[in-house]
């Protein structure tokens, strides 16, 4: 941390944009003035209205507020020091502005990887029990009994193990599921809370990613949006897919090519697909995955539960006083890697 974030003072004033798709609880902003009681609470829409002066805001805690506001909203705050994003990603924070004003910035890691993980294998199992066939049926009034697959005859395959890959990854082993993934080099930066899941069958380097590929019926996306991993999943890699199985992307939309992907489910050699995320959000009427075979749309709900926001304003709420004594924050995001 700089100098400037060591000063062991509360900061003057904090501004807090909506997050979470909800309005903040009487309990949640009492808990942000116990954390620093001294401090001015200012209230700024996804658009960047304010309903009281930003020149003394020294603490953003931003939800998803669009980029190009958060540039303008970083101009009317002159003395602003630190960036704390409700959400796991933030390209839309790691904007060329923040960037040259030096500003700290923390995420939302680790909020979100319970429910998350819980989504992966409830899709997971609805596939493996065949539950989008049994529906249809039921609304055909037929009965067809349909055979099924259990978790014990699947790999399933998870991209970044992170603190959403690690959690998919616990539950997946829990029930029985062979499991292999990913990741980069460890990082001494990255402070996780879950160990690495004991019984895994293998963890690869990212440059071993095709073995992964090839091997799982259910690859689960579970990176960061960067430079790097935009349209992660491209043509080629969608034909490495062992024939049969299913790709599933929690994490950011851009990290799939959709062409590509439209192309895979149409010609193989997937069998389906489950998007939680997509490019475009809401996903417009006219777009043509909601016709494409073998694919389950979500909208962008993997997230919810109704214990995310407790945990949100928690971990906002600890790092609020560790800035304010000057130490060091929790879920400092590296600029350079982007997450």
């Amino acid at each position: 941390m700089t100098e400037a974030t060591r000063s062991g003072r509360e900061p003057a004033a904090i501004a807090l944009t909506p997050i979470l798709s909800a309005r903040y609880r009487e309990e949640d902003l009492a808990r942000i003035r116990a954390a620093a009681p001294g401090a001015r609470l200012v209230n700024v829409s996804l658009e960047g209205l304010a309903d009281s002066p930003l020149d003394e805001v020294e603490v953003l805690l931003r939800g998803p507020i669009p980029s190009g506001n958060f540039d303008r909203l970083l101009a009317r705050c002159p003395s602003l020091r630190w960036v704390h994003s409700a959400t796991a990603g933030v390209e839309r924070v790691l904007t060329a502005d923040a960037a040259a004003r030096g500003l700290l910035i923390s995420n939302a890691r680790g909020v979100f990887s319970e429910p998350i993980a819980e989504y992966t294998m409830m899709m997971i199992l609805s596939v493996l029990r065949r539950l989008p066939e049994l529906i249809e049926l039921q609304q055909e009034r037929t009965w067809q009994p349909l055979p099924a697959r259990e978790m014990r005859q699947v790999t399933v395959g998870v991209v970044g193990l992170g603190s959403i890959g690690r959690n998919v990854a616990r539950l997946a082993l829990a029930f029985g599921a062979r499991v292999i993934g990913t990741r980069k080099e460890p990082d001494e930066r990255r402070d996780f809370t879950e160990p690495m899941p004991d019984g895994m069958d293998r963890i690869l380097r990212h440059d071993q990613l095709p073995e992964l590929l090839t091997e799982s019926d259910f690859v689960v996306l579970a990176v960061p949006l960067t430079p790097e991993t935009d349209k992660f999943m491209n043509g080629s890699r969608l034909a490495q897919m062992k024939p049969g199985s299913w790709l599933i992307n929690v994490a950011r939309g851009r990290l799939v090519d959709q062409r590509a992907l439209l192309r895979a489910l149409r010609n193989g050699p997937i069998e389906g697909a489950i998007l939680d995320t997509i490019w475009e959000e809401p996903l417009p009427p006219s777009s043509p995955l909601w016709d494409a075979p073998g694919l389950i749309i979500t909208p962008h709900t993997s997230w919810s539960s109704g214990r995310v926001l407790d945990r949100s304003i928690e971990l906002f709420c600890d790092n609020l006083v560790r800035f304010r004594d000057g130490r060091e924050l929790l879920n400092l995001v590296d600029p350079e890697a982007g997450y």
